[in-house]
């Protein structure tokens, strides 16, 4: 894939979207009571979000959609370790993930969490279009594949170290 067909986020630009997105949940006057990153690509967003809004109670989904730049498997999958659902009954849960590209991966997880008895709000840094779920909060729309800081890199081998 040509460099041109590619949005670059850089980590100073993430820091700052983390904040805006941050803003963007108080100005509407929701507060969650927890965050919920679905792993992995929402992990370091949700940790800034959480920590932006003095949120301390977070978790973490692991679903599986994409294997590789553009590649994808038919259907979301949910893997281990799973969410204790007891724990977010009758609570309001910020669920975070990196983009919503197709949407599938987080409208299945906001369903596993609805059914749980969340009351659910997603947050994306980037939407595409085309998703079959518009993020709640979202600092970006693109159509373009999108290098992230920290997925950016090969994966570090014993040849590296």
């Amino acid at each position: 894939m040509a460099d041109d067909e590619r949005e670059r986020l850089g980590w100073d630009e993430f820091g700052q979207a983390s904040r805006d997105l941050s803003r963007d949940v108080l100005r509407s006057g929701w507060m969650p009571e927890i965050v919920v990153a679905i792993a992995r690509g929402g992990l370091l967003l949700a940790g800034g979000i959480a920590y932006a809004l003095g949120v301390k109670s977070c978790g973490a989904v692991n679903a599986e959609f994409y294997t590789g730049v553009g590649t994808r498997l038919p259907e979301p999958v949910m893997l281990p370790p799973l969410l204790d659902e007891a724990s977010i009954d009758g609570k309001r849960v910020l669920l975070v993930d990196d983009v919503s590209d197709s949407g599938r991966t987080l409208a299945m997880v906001v369903q596993l969490l609805e059914a749980a008895g969340a009351d659910v709000r997603t947050v994306c840094l980037y939407s595409k279009p085309g998703t079959v779920l518009e993020p709640d909060y979202v600092w970006r729309r693109t159509d373009r594949w999108i290098d992230f800081p920290w997925s950016a890199q090969p994966v570090v081998t014993l040849e590296d170290a």
